[in-house]
């Protein structure tokens, strides 16, 4: 048999936009707000049957470092107003946690208010060049294999796959030697009486207290011989008696690979459903626990880091660099996941002095038109393990949102669009 299949494929265009963002996670969302209320029509395309993305799809439930910009402001009032949102107080990060099926509801909302075209259950899968510039995009879902040109293109997909699928150049891996961070995947668990295991959850009641409690979940672990993959287990409370489940690395998985990422998904939730299962047979605080759910998907820490016209790099952390172009300040620590579990199953931490993130970072270096927020930006290994942080990618994509658009109404690319003209239609709330 051979090992090539030859196709030639002629896709009928199914729209046209003036932006169109790939990715509608914590980048994407305030990425096509932010482009559909500075005059874009756009269109958000997510391959799961939500919007949000590791927020909710992912649970994750907890958001760090989020900056006072204007759509990071309407998440929390939102979050608040539902009655789904518990900030951490005198936390110099701004961080919280929230509900999920809440989390999905108002960005959905948020998103209609806007005006923007949603497309759910589709996945991006080739882009159109000509002449250096990206011209369109293909999908493929229940609708089959579809095209949408536009003006402007915003890569959030985290795995950079629109601009790799568009031949921008990446990086993937540690520079030493090539090694990727271990994935998580998330749970809620369901306890009888939530004040029994209190000092054990990281996040309760609103105040964080997560080392000492950190230690107290895993003492509880060792006692019962349960050995988790991740060797910090960690509990957050979302509401009343739920919390939220972290006790799960998979290691060495490459994000980019479907089976190696079906793979570490399937051997996370029967570690999770095993460890639940010890947890609900013991006789302790735990006895009885519940399963409520596993993440839709696995927590991915990184995949690939689009080359742009700047590359942030740890030596900007650790000198606070500025920038005039700066479209964010980033203050989360370096936060880097053991990639070896025989060494450890821990993390290592380097506090940072508040970097700039410019606009440069979130420019792609050889595609024109194409620009990219979230994890998947142009930086090194290091530094990436600071800025990959959801709360950062909502101000990143808030940015490249008012970018996209301003290039647009302007016929200019976004490379030529001077920071000054973007900032002042970002309202910072600091």
């Amino acid at each position: 048999m051979t090992s090539e299949i030859e196709e030639l494929l002629k896709t009928q265009i199914a729209g046209d936009y003036d932006v169109i963002v790939a990715g509608a996670g914590p980048a994407g969302v305030p990425a096509a707000i932010a482009a559909a209320r500075n005059g874009a029509r756009v269109l958000l395309i997510e391959s799961n049957g939500c919007l949000g993305g590791v927020w909710t799809a992912g649970q994750l439930t907890w958001v760090f470092d989020i900056q006072r910009t204007a759509i990071g402001e309407e998440i929390i009032q939102g979050l608040h107003e539902l009655d789904a949102c518990v900030l951490a107080p005198g936390e110099d990060m701004h961080n919280f946690t929230y509900d999920v099926e809440s989390m999905k509801f108002l960005l959905e909302k948020m998103c209609l208010d806007a005006g923007v075209d949603v497309l759910l259950h589709t996945r991006v899968v080739a882009a159109h060049i000509e002449n250096k510039q990206m011209r369109a995009i293909m999908t493929e879902s229940k609708s089959g294999r579809q095209a949408w040109t536009a003006s402007c293109f915003i890569d959030c997909t985290g795995e950079g796959d629109l601009g790799a699928l568009a031949g921008n150049a990446f990086d993937k891996g540690s520079e030493e030697d090539g090694a990727m961070q271990p994935m998580t995947h998330m749970a809620m668990i369901a306890v009888k009486d939530v004040q029994t295991v209190s000092d054990q959850v990281s996040f309760y009641d609103g105040h964080y207290n997560h080392t000492p409690s950190q230690i107290k979940f895993k003492k509880t672990l060792d006692d019962l011989g349960i050995e988790t993959s991740y060797g910090h287990p960690t509990l957050f409370q979302v509401k009343d008696d739920l919390l939220a489940l972290m006790i799960n690395h998979q290691y060495g998985v490459d994000s980019c690979d479907a089976a190696a990422v079906t793979k570490a998904s399937m051997a996370a939730r029967a570690e999770i459903f095993s460890v639940v299962k010890r947890l609900a047979e013991s006789d302790g605080p735990f006895k009885d626990v519940q399963l409520v759910s596993t993440a839709e998907y696995i927590g991915v820490r990184e995949g690939r880091r689009l080359r742009g016209h700047y590359k942030v790099c740890i030596e900007d952390l650790m000198s606070g660099k500025r920038h005039d172009d700066a479209v964010t300040r980033v203050r989360f620590n370096v936060d880097i996941h053991s990639t070896d579990p025989a060494k450890d199953k821990g993390l290592k931490t380097v506090k940072v002095i508040p970097y700039d993130i410019p606009l440069r970072a979130l420019v792609a270096k050889d595609v024109d038109g194409l620009l990219m927020a979230g994890r998947c930006i142009s930086g090194d290994w290091k530094s990436f393990a600071s800025y990959r942080v959801t709360g950062d990618a909502v101000s990143m994509g808030e940015a490249v949102g008012a970018v996209a658009a301003l290039a647009v109404t302007s016929k200019r690319l976004p490379l030529d669009i001077p920071w000054s003209e973007v900032a002042v239609r970002i309202p910072e709330l600091r």
